[in-house]
């Protein structure tokens, strides 16, 4: 089943001025708010429909790790469990149950309707999976043929329901390469190199960068940085690039500097393998988690790409008061997105395993980032920093979410999108590291 969303619902009413008759537009929104505009006005007020909402049998892929945190391919047992609810029934148990995908496969993947698409350990082909009775299966595999790539190393984005586009730096760092594939048959459909040089003043482009494709106007936008140097003691460039890419042609149509001169996006080394980093509104804007190096540490940002436009929007920010770095974002609608982010206290620690990381709901209109808490308190810092640790169910109006604390086992938290309140879910034996919820057509 389907289910429509409108953002606005428009009914008229009738009002009487003294000398003259005067109409006003009083319009409902999806959130159930109403707000009066004169008829005047009615033209300038935008009406736009969510996308479609598809309720089908789904279920729960939980991944965890053993011994410490995991992501970005840390040498760490990775076991996946599937499970139909993560409100009822009895603590999650990886005992005996569940599969060890980190041999063949990797954590960092692409996931759509019931499969994984990933490039895997081998590094010699794309591979279509799908978890099923808990366990890996291949569904299709694709050969490289040119471009080749590393697992772990790559950004995608779909420009249709079933044509992936992959892309990354190549081996030695020193070009930009694509990959389309049609994911119903795994087949190649085209490859190639971004027209992107490094000139003369830097050695390499970053390791995978963020891609997002705009359907409106049928634009990829790649989000990269040139380094001078190798390893931790490289230097980037000061600010990230934006190109623009036809996604027909692959042909840059621009090269941009980012507007504000921001350094860098959050996930560039992996693409959006582990992370979700990017969305689009009901509006067609596009937004972007990045962060800038300062005396007192990393500053998340939340940057925009206002839709028709080509750079983004000077001065914008819609991550307020950061206190540190910005990780995860998910849009939940109207307006409203859950983010993943560390709090940069020295006493806390920045590595993957310190506890320093915690959950927020930014409202973009109203400008706040709350904290997330549970029966009026703030729910405890989580260790673990690269993998999307939270899924959001829109046909159920819920957001899950995982956390790792000092003094307790992994617990899972749901988010109810429309009243704000969170519950608790079922939680997860000790002894295993909380990494990623994932939601998988059955």
């Amino acid at each position: 089943m389907k289910r429509f969303l409108l953002s606005f619902m428009a009914a008229t009413c009738l009002c009487l001025g003294v000398s003259a008759q005067t109409y006003d537009m009083v319009i409902t929104k999806a959130d159930g708010t109403q707000v009066v505009v004169p008829a005047d006005e009615v033209s300038n007020v935008s009406f736009y429909q969510v996308e479609p909402v598809v309720d089908v049998p789904r279920h729960f892929d939980i991944t965890v790790t053993v011994g410490k945190q995991g992501g970005m391919g840390r040498d760490v047992t990775t076991i996946m469990q599937s499970r139909s609810s993560l409100t009822e029934g009895a603590t999650i148990d990886f005992k005996n149950v569940g599969a060890e995908i980190n041999a063949d496969y990797s954590m960092e993947a692409i996931v759509k309707g019931k499969y994984y698409y990933q490039v895997p350990v081998s590094g010699d082909r794309f591979v279509k999976l799908q978890f099923k009775d808990n366990k890996m299966e291949v569904v299709q595999a694709q050969p490289f043929k040119e471009n080749t790539y590393n697992t772990r190393q790559y950004t995608h984005a779909w420009t249709g329901d079933n044509t992936l586009v992959i892309m990354s730096s190549t081996g030695d760092h020193k070009e930009i390469i694509w990959t389309k594939l049609n994911t119903d048959d795994m087949s190649i459909i085209g490859e190639g190199k971004l027209d992107i040089t490094l000139g003369d003043d830097w050695d390499v482009f970053n390791t995978s960068g963020i891609l997002a494709y705009r359907a409106s106007d049928n634009k990829l936008f790649y989000f990269y940085y040139k380094k001078k140097g190798s390893g931790r003691s490289a230097k980037n460039e000061p600010a990230f690039h934006v190109a623009v890419i036809n996604a027909e042609t692959m042909a840059v149509e621009q090269d941009n500097i980012n507007t504000d001169q921001v350094g860098e996006m959050a996930g560039s080394a992996y693409g959006e393998l582990l992370q979700q980093t990017t969305f689009f509104d009901e509006a067609g804007n596009l937004y972007l988690a990045a962060f800038s190096d300062t005396e007192i540490g990393e500053e998340g940002k939340l940057l925009r790409i206002k839709k028709g436009d080509f750079n983004f929007e000077a001065g914008y920010n819609g991550f307020p008061n950061s206190d540190g770095k910005l990780l995860t974002t998910q849009y939940l609608g109207l307006g409203k997105l859950l983010t993943y982010s560390r709090h940069d206290d020295k006493e806390l620690g920045t590595s993957i395993d310190s506890y320093a990381h915690y959950y927020s709901v930014v409202d973009l209109n109203a400008k706040t980032r709350t904290r997330l808490a549970y029966e009026g308190v703030e729910i405890p810092y989580s260790s673990g920093r690269f993998s999307q640790r939270s899924a959001i169910d829109r046909a159920a109006g819920k957001a899950y979410f995982g956390v790792n604390t000092a003094d307790a086992q992994p617990q899972i938290y749901v988010y109810d999108i429309k009243t704000g309140e969170v519950s608790k879910g079922i939680d997860v034996s000790e002894g295993y590291y909380f990494e990623q919820i994932r939601i998988l057509e059955d």
